[in-house]
């Protein structure tokens, strides 16, 4: 009986922590939102709706007509600063190949990692070009991001290696990251 209650308890603990820890994170960060407002009377949550608000308004602004020069003045302006140019234009590359509209990571693949073995690792086909290293026959480039974390490495690898996943690449994407555990929605 002492057993089963322990097994309970350590159950109890395993389910109850992540909802815990999760409801606390968000509560935290309702309350920063909210205390970032200089407003006397604010309904709970008005830092989180003016914070959308904001970045809806900067992502308004940053696609019209209006911004496009100052845009291009910024970018102009970063390409001649050479360490800033080079860390700036990867995180925007990277932002865009996820949410923007060059999106690259929509390919998931699993990749033969040798003949010898039956060993395989799930990517991303990122170029079947390969054009910026003078395009070697028979090879593409593939993304392999890395669990639990936002980074990942690109290899080029032979195409005979290489086939397809069926199944939609965020959710590919979320089984990598979480290193195969998390669950992932069914087609």
């Amino acid at each position: 009986m002492l057993r089963r209650l322990l097994t309970w308890f350590i159950n109890g603990i395993i389910f109850s922590v992540p909802l815990a820890i999760t409801a606390f994170i968000i509560y935290q960060l309702f309350v920063f939102l909210d205390d970032l407002l200089p407003v006397e009377r604010q309904f709970p949550g008005s830092g989180l709706l003016t914070l959308l608000v904001f970045v809806t308004l900067i992502g308004f602004l940053g696609s019209s007509l209006i911004a496009t020069p100052i845009r291009n003045w910024f970018n102009r302006f970063i390409d001649r600063i050479p360490l800033v140019k080079t860390i700036y234009s990867s995180i925007t590359d990277l932002l865009s190949a996820f949410v923007g509209q060059k999106k690259r990571f929509n390919r998931p693949v699993l990749v033969k990692l040798s003949k010898d073995l039956d060993m395989e690792r799930i990517g991303f086909v990122t170029d079947d070009q390969l054009a910026v290293i003078g395009k070697p026959e028979g090879k593409i480039a593939v993304y392999f991001p890395h669990s639990y974390t936002y980074t990942g490495n690109l290899f080029i690898v032979p195409s005979e290696n290489v086939r397809p996943i069926k199944g939609k690449s965020a959710e590919v994407m979320k089984y990598v990251v979480s290193g195969g555990v998390t669950e992932t929605d069914e087609e």
